[in-house]
């Protein structure tokens, strides 16, 4: 084995059903735990459900039974979802279980005789929906800064951890650690949280107020705060107080996954508490974005949730998959649209990965059904092949760095240059002429690349990955990247191909009706005069200047600044690049996001209000509308424009 790879999700409330933020959530950790099980890692995949607390106890309520009934009827259906969307996960954690209730007991005990637990009286707000206690200058407006709902002025005697003791040395850590949160402004968004005093941490509820939770083991009056508890399954999980060596094993955790809007409670609440547990830190927090409807927040009050099964029924859980893990640029936010999904379903998958392995099965099958040794080259396998290559490469590190929008369109790069060089080779001219040498060489070069690049997409659609290396000889064999990494790739000469249905059938998209224009009654026009440019420039003036592909993948708006947008832009460098564009007029930060744009990348870099900007977009502007130069298709950031 090569390492060890210990992922986990959040653990969901059992408040409501499962919609699309917790699958992409749970997609992505399995993601990259097969991933890791792939490279021959020691790989570990937690997920569950958090069942304690004052939101499961009203949802119970509202049903008119307890909340353990409550929980374990719920439960079901994250259960059901998970399996339905082949989540490999090697553990299923339910904070309502004894293994982990004895844990947060043992743990909040051993903090109590420490000291680092106090009881003491509270006074302030408290939100129910995030079941947090909020001073009166956090308040925005009267409600709840997080959720914007109603807060309840609470005072009451509680149980606090000593949170602020271990401020100073949790930004020290943050700022000498750059992996533990990541992406890096997310970090920087932590450090500010911090700019204020620290209070200490209410861990305590009063039965005589909620009465659903594990009972603090020093007081029966009271039950653990449902962060407290909830926090601790990462280690409850992999045998933390019960089970040294596989705890030693396990942790730390390699990456912890959250959405953007748990992040202080991971990366202020959980490192402090595991300080003063005197356990190591997790390598990685990494928080990623929301999935939007269109530019809106999904929420159940607009009724815009997407629910996963709805989806999964339209394209098939492997083409869900793909679509959520190519159409997110991890960390920020993302609009799902089903006309979306189907359109990247329709090309991606349908018109260049599902095409090309429809004709290379076609014309083998036409040849005899076997995979031929190569034979003579026909001189145009150079593209194709190093763009498979550079995929293995890239995939690989795409992973590891959190990039796996990236990784994915590498791989999709490399299986356009396949149908590129069919489309140059002409391998049914070949058929035709009797050109068995040159026919040989373009159905195994087209075989043997599918098949590895069949590996790397296998983490994000294992089914119908191993669906396609079955259709080219793969039987029950199933290559993974460690094959790749190593070199042991079976050569796919003297396979049988199996005949099967298309991979991915195009799914038809009905077109929105067009009203009609009335006609006009054409008038002749005058020719203009042709007129010369006024300024003529030589072709090195203009090769100069350097365009390349740029994917946006944050924006704010410049503070005191109603025309301008602050970006942050990735043009396939180590770090996104800052860019300051004056656009706010005619696009929102939500608009732009995601886009890829085509931008003057050699630009002298400028300071605009304050803000550093290193490059310039390049839109179209007629009258009053303005619009970005953007790219048709998919392709990668930092491609030269040209």
């Amino acid at each position: 084995m090569s390492g060890k790879f210990y992922v986990t999700t959040p653990i969901y409330y059992v408040n409501d059903k499962p919609h699309i933020g917790h699958a992409y959530t749970t997609i992505l950790a399995d993601v990259l735990a097969s991933f890791h099980r792939s490279l021959g890692d020691d790989t570990y995949f937690l997920t569950g459900t958090d069942e304690h607390g004052q939101k499961v106890e009203n949802a119970a309520a509202k049903n008119g039974i307890l909340p353990q009934q409550h929980a374990d009827e719920t439960v079901v259906r994250f259960q059901e979802l998970w399996k339905k969307l082949g989540i490999t996960n090697d553990d299923f954690i339910r904070t309502t279980e004894e293994r982990h209730k004895s844990i947060v007991r043992q743990i909040m005990q051993t903090l109590y005789d420490r000291g680092e637990i106090y009881k003491a009286e509270y006074t302030g707000w408290y939100c129910v929906g995030c079941e947090r206690y909020f001073t009166e200058k956090d308040l925005v407006e009267g409600k709840c800064p997080d959720c914007g709902r109603e807060v309840s002025a609470l005072k009451e005697s509680n149980y606090f951890f000593r949170m602020s003791k271990y401020q100073d040395w949790l930004i020290d850590y943050i700022k000498t650690h750059p992996e533990f949160i990541q992406p890096a402004f997310r970090a920087n968004e932590t450090l500010g949280f911090l700019k204020q005093p620290l209070a200490d941490l209410c861990v305590s509820r009063p039965k005589a107020r909620l009465s659903w939770g594990i009972e603090l083991p020093f007081d029966s009056e009271y039950v653990c705060y449902v962060w407290f508890d909830a926090l601790i399954n990462y280690i409850s999980a992999v045998g933390y107080l019960k089970d040294d060596k596989e705890f030693a094993r396990r942790w730390p955790a390699s990456c912890q996954l959250i959405g953007k809007d748990i992040l202080t409670t991971h990366s202020v609440y959980w490192p402090t508490m595991l300080k003063a547990m005197g356990v190591e830190l997790p390598r990685t927090i990494f928080a990623h974005g929301w999935w939007l409807t269109g530019n809106t927040k999904m929420s159940k009050s607009l009724g815009n949730v997407v629910n996963p099964m709805d989806m999964i029924g339209l394209v098939g859980v492997d083409a869900f998959r793909y679509f959520l893990m190519s159409e997110m640029t991890l960390g920020n936010d993302a609009s799902f649209t089903q006309e979306a999904l189907l359109r990247r379903y329709n090309s991606d998958l349908a018109n260049d990965l599902g095409n090309l392995l429809s004709r290379v099965v076609k014309l083998t099958l036409r040849a005899g059904g076997v995979i031929p040794a190569p034979g003579e080259p026909t001189g145009n396998e150079e593209e194709f092949n190093a763009a498979v290559a550079e995929a293995v490469n890239g995939m690989r590190s795409c992973l590891e760095n959190m990039k796996l929008d990236q990784g994915i369109a590498s791989v999709l790069n490399a299986v356009r240059a396949g149908n590129r060089y069919v489309e140059q080779c002409a391998p049914w001219a070949m058929a035709k002429n009797n050109d068995t040498a040159h026919l040989n060489t373009v159905l195994y070069t087209v075989a043997a690349n599918l098949r590895k690049l069949a590996v790397l997409l296998a983490p994000v659609m294992p089914g119908k990955m191993a669906e396609l290396q079955r259709v080219l000889g793969g039987g029950e064999e199933l290559l993974t990247i460690g094959d790749l990494a190593s070199g042991s790739f079976a050569d796919p000469a003297g396979r049988t191909v199996i005949e099967s249905d298309p991979l991915f059938p195009r799914i038809q998209i009905e077109a929105e009706s067009t009203p009609e224009v009335p006609k006009k009654e054409k008038k002749e026009k005058k020719a203009a005069p042709v007129q010369e440019p006024a300024e003529l420039v030589t072709i090195d003036q203009f090769c100069k200047v350097k365009l390349k592909t740029a994917k946006v993948v944050a924006a704010e708006k410049l503070e005191g600044a109603d025309k301008l947008l602050k970006l942050r832009i990735d043009v396939g460098e180590a770090e996104p690049r800052p860019l300051v564009a004056g656009v706010a007029k005619y696009y929102t930060p939500e608009q732009i996001i995601g886009k890829t744009i085509v931008i003057v990348s050699n630009l002298q870099p400028a300071t605009i209000r304050g803000a550093e900007s290193r490059g310039m977009l390049l839109a179209a502007k007629a009258g009053k509308d303005l619009r970005l130069v953007t790219v048709d298709g998919d392709i990668p950031a930092g491609a030269d424009i040209g």
